[in-house]
């Protein structure tokens, strides 16, 4: 597939409007000291306004003919770099070496491809002893998914394992209008901000992941019934772990808040062997 046709197959669109592309910019709050990662630069409407403010300018295109393009209209300025390179498998870890100043952050915006917005996404929180902060435009059902709160039909994993680690706001709704060519739906700017520590206390972090997507893998099944089918234990194992977290068992994954999932990683399993243990700090 040629580069073109990958973007096509990724559902990638083109922000046209300057006025959005300006409060974009103004969400990021860039300095002089900050490094800034723009993933999808594509025509470049928010890359000559994010050079103004950033010290140093990292743009991720997976296309090789924009690449070329904006390199030539970027090559009067030295502190941009336009990086043939596909977000979904960039190595994010290596960002804050290349910070023009030691005290600045890595700030990463991005017009993300609807398609693979949610692995970028997932790659970006991987990251986040690198990254500081994220302004993503996404589509907006994704970006209500990531901000909603428990008792709402979008709140589900990535909800969670995005907010243990990140402040999370919408900043902006984008109407179709905005891209070209337009796409079926809304977009919205998801303005994420990392935490220093994750909001609430996790035993240990791969057992928390699995607990709260075997929670969320059959959200019309009660707690147990979810835990039961999605971590392989018996139901009745499943029941001694919400017993023991003080959560009813017939309460169904949307419900729970971070502190209960926190509570329930407590008492559940931390190993494949499904054993029991109590909190270690």
């Amino acid at each position: 597939m040629t580069t073109a046709g990958r973007r096509r197959a990724l559902g990638q669109h083109f922000l046209r409007d300057a006025g959005i592309a300006r409060r974009i910019v103004e969400t990021a709050g860039l300095s002089l000291g900050d490094l800034c990662v723009e993933i999808g630069p594509g025509e470049g409407v928010l890359t000559f306004l994010l050079a103004e403010r950033a010290g140093r300018l990292l743009a991720l295109e997976v296309d090789e003919k924009l690449v070329e393009g904006l390199r030539s209209r970027l090559a009067a300025l030295p502190h941009v770099e336009v990086r043939l390179a596909d977000a979904r498998s960039f190595d994010y870890s290596t960002l804050p070496a290349f910070r023009p100043s030691p005290e600045g952050h890595v700030v990463v915006v991005g017009n993300l491809p609807y398609s693979a917005s949610k692995p970028i996404l997932e790659r970006l929180v991987a990251a986040r002893t690198a990254v500081s902060e994220m302004v993503l435009t996404l589509q907006k059902e994704v970006a209500e998914r990531v901000a909603a709160g428990p008792c709402s039909k979008r709140y589900g994993a990535l909800s969670v394992l995005t907010q243990l680690y990140c402040d999370v706001r919408l900043a902006l709704s984008i109407p179709p209008g905005a891209f070209r060519p337009p796409p079926q739906v809304d977009s919205a700017v998801l303005h994420l901000r990392v935490l220093a520590a994750p909001r609430v206390l996790v035993r240990e972090e791969g057992g928390f992941h699995r607990l709260v997507k075997a929670a969320f893998s059959q959200r019309r099944k009660t707690l147990a019934n979810a835990l039961a089918g999605g971590l392989g234990v018996s139901v009745a194992t499943a029941r001694q772990w919400l017993a023991a977290a003080g959560i009813d068992p017939a309460r169904r994954a949307e419900t729970l808040s971070l502190q209960e999932f926190s509570r329930l990683n407590s008492f559940g399993p931390s190993n494949p062997d499904g054993k029991m243990k109590g909190l270690q700090r």
